[in-house]
């Protein structure tokens, strides 16, 4: 018998093992060992969505730090020069309104898809889903299907085994180090880029932003994988509260598949559809069970519905065992009919609403967006001064921004008081996608005013023939 001791003192005695193994044992570890997970390959309706929008994200992040638009890259957030280019649009950082609409759209369309179909965009577009399944695809071509893989790890050490894992690593270390080198290319043009590696001249911010991102594409997608989900990614824990009785979201039909049992024994025994072939847990990139109930660690790739669709082809019995339905229909046995009346609902319909709303707004706000800027500042440090011939002069500086990509000569002149007039008539010329400063003379005659601030209005414009026309007030002091 182990030699313990025991507190009497309390109502519930505590032992302690004086056998450090039975000790071990008695205690309960509060972290679960992880299970390493071999996700197994499938083909069917979802999959190919989801290798659509792998093929489009990529196409989209690699190919368009390439696209060139009117001399320089299409797409470049150019934070040495605080430029933000899209296209034919420049954005200075006066211009933050237009992110903090893009940034309430992605919020919206996310409560959106999610109140319709749960984690939609964790099964399809999440960048964390799109790189698994690009990693996976590269392990499952070295290293062969999920048995192989398994019977690869168990060996014990070879020069095949070896050769076989260093050829996989190698190829996910391409694919994240050219990912790091793409992320830096649009924030650093990526002709500029390349040849600065290549020379080894990069700078120290560009150096490790390309091993920051490479390093965590590698880590989270190949290594880490569906500890990402389960554990660090934050959606995983708050899309519980997103969801309602009416969102689609990826359910086993207990009523039609228990209890499970294999096909030869459903005559004898009234078994469900379900033959307990463990394929949907094999497929699933995160290792659950769909058959235990809707679980926060399921991202919705619905992988578990292509293979389980495939068996009840094999067995005979009709699809749908695994599907997309509701909770209310699966309450009410609805058919597909009533789920789709019943998913657009009012909730979906206000997310809807606002999002078109906003989209609408900001469309419109970017369609009629002023492509000159002009910032008055008058000269604080003379307020206003006597000069010759009896006129009462202001010193202002004109902070003027070019968003457009054209050279510009913007012409100014002066209205508000009785005879004010500018020194001389500026003429200034503004580079492409540039701003200056200029510094012009106010003048009005001494007796056109009483004492005090007056109101003037600079006006401006272009003489490119584009219509851009812009009225800045300004105060004007007298003595």
């Amino acid at each position: 018998m182990p030699e313990t001791t025991r507190e009497n003192t309390a109502p519930a005695q505590k032992v302690r093992f004086a056998n450090p193994r039975i000790a071990a044992a008695d205690e309960q570890s509060l972290y679960e060992v992880r299970r390493k997970v071999y996700p197994r390959a499938v083909s069917g309706v979802f999959a190919r969505w989801r290798w659509a929008l792998v093929i489009l994200t990529q196409v989209l992040f690699y190919g368009l730090a390439w696209v060139q638009w009117n001399g320089r890259q299409a797409f470049l957030l150019h934070l040495s020069e605080r430029k933000f280019y899209i296209f034919g649009w420049v954005f200075w950082p006066q211009d933050v309104v237009y992110l903090t609409v893009l940034l309430i759209i992605c919020a919206y369309s996310l409560f959106l898809f999610t109140a319709v179909a749960g984690r939609l965009w964790c099964g399809y577009a999440c960048p964390q889903t799109v790189y698994t399944e690009l990693f996976l695809w590269i392990e499952r071509r070295i290293e062969g299907d999920r048995a192989k893989r398994m019977k690869l790890d168990n060996a014990p050490p070879s020069f095949v085994k070896f050769a076989t894992k260093a050829a996989k690593f190698g190829a996910w270390g391409a694919v994240a180090l050219w990912t790091g080198i793409t992320f830096v290319g649009y924030f650093s043009p990526i002709r500029e880029l390349l040849p600065n590696i290549a020379r080894f001249d990069l700078g120290g911010w560009e150096l490790f932003w390309i091993c920051f991102y490479g390093g965590f594409t590698y880590l989270m997608a190949g290594v880490m994988r569906e500890q990402v989900c389960k554990y660090m990614c934050p959606y995983a824990r708050f899309q519980g509260v997103m969801f309602d009785p009416d969102t689609l979201v990826i359910t086993y039909d207990p009523e039609r598949g228990e209890p499970r049992g294999a096909k030869r024994k459903q005559a004898e025994q009234k078994l469900g559809d379900c033959v307990d072939c463990g394929i949907c847990v094999q497929v699933c990139p995160t290792g659950i069970d769909i058959r235990d109930g809707l679980q926060y660690e399921c991202i919705g790739c619905a992988a578990c519905i292509d293979a389980c669709d495939q068996v009840m082809d094999k067995v005979g019995s009709p699809r749908g065992l695994i599907r997309y339905t509701t909770e209310n229909a699966m309450k009410q046995h609805w058919g597909m009919r009533d789920v789709l009346r019943h998913v657009i609902r009012p909730r979906v319909l206000v997310y809807l609403s606002v999002l078109l709303a906003i989209i609408a707004a900001g469309g419109w706000s970017l369609a009629h967006r002023h492509t000159l800027r002009v910032d008055v500042i008058r000269d604080r440090t003379t307020l206003s001064r006597e000069v010759e011939g009896g006129l009462i002069e202001n010193i202002y500086t004109l902070q003027m921004m070019n968003m457009a990509e054209t050279a510009r000569r913007i012409q100014v002149s002066v209205s508000g008081l009785d005879g004010v007039s500018l020194v001389e008539a500026p003429r200034f010329e503004l580079p492409a996608a540039g701003n200056k400063s200029y510094t012009i003379h106010v003048r009005v005659p001494v007796d056109s005013a009483p004492k005090g601030s007056h109101k003037i209005v600079f006006d401006i414009r272009s003489e490119e023939g584009d219509g851009v026309k812009l009225a800045e007030k300004a105060s004007f002091m007298m003595p």
